[in-house]
């Protein structure tokens, strides 16, 4: 697959950008302009085929993510392997066009910006944009960085994100911060 083809499920149905990472986005597209902008992303901008785990570095949504990030989620996904558990990648880094893509999806799906802002950042904030955010997919995956990610920095930043998890290298020594309730609640995030 190249970079510019979009994301395929099992069974090669193509997904775009706003099913492939991020549930808040996940209604099909409502506009046909948005299946349009969805099909031209792919993989190229951070969609993220099925079964990507963190040790595929062929895709930009891996291999793009901030190297201190993608270095504890991979010991951390390790280890997480000797207990039968696998990291699967929902989301990564993406591109401002993707980041866009996903937050006018969950405009059409909310009603609003204001109730899409708590699912989804601009481009301009987002941390997957920067690299430095992960949705990590599977539910074992997420219970196992849940007891054990503050072990490698790694936290869940929000609470009605369980796949969402970022660096934070002093959680190693003092756990995890409070979780904000959702990412509108998130300084970094505010306008």
């Amino acid at each position: 697959m190249t970079g510019s083809e979009p994301a395929r499920a099992a069974g090669g149905r193509l997904r775009s950008p706003a099913s492939t990472s991020h549930p808040a986005a996940s209604t099909a597209s409502t506009a046909s302009t948005a299946s349009t902008v969805s099909a031209a992303l792919g993989t190229a901008d951070g969609a993220v085929p099925e079964g990507v785990t963190v040790f595929d570095d062929e895709l930009p949504a891996v291999a793009n993510l901030d190297p201190d990030l993608l270095g504890a989620l991979r010991r951390a996904a390790t280890d997480a392997a000797g207990d039968g558990v696998e990291f699967c990648v929902n989301g990564g880094w993406r591109s401002p066009q993707y980041q866009e893509n996903l937050l006018q999806g969950a405009i059409s799906k909310y009603g609003s910006a204001k109730e899409a802002a708590r699912w989804v950042a601009t481009a301009e904030k987002s941390l997957h944009v920067s690299g430095h955010a992960i949705d990590i997919g599977h539910s074992d995956a997420r219970a196992w960085l849940s007891k054990h990610g503050a072990e490698y920095g790694l936290c869940q930043i929000y609470r009605n994100e369980p796949w969402h998890y970022e660096l934070r290298p002093e959680a190693i020594d003092r756990g995890c911060p409070p979780m904000y309730a959702d990412p509108s609640h998130d300084p970094r995030l505010r306008q």
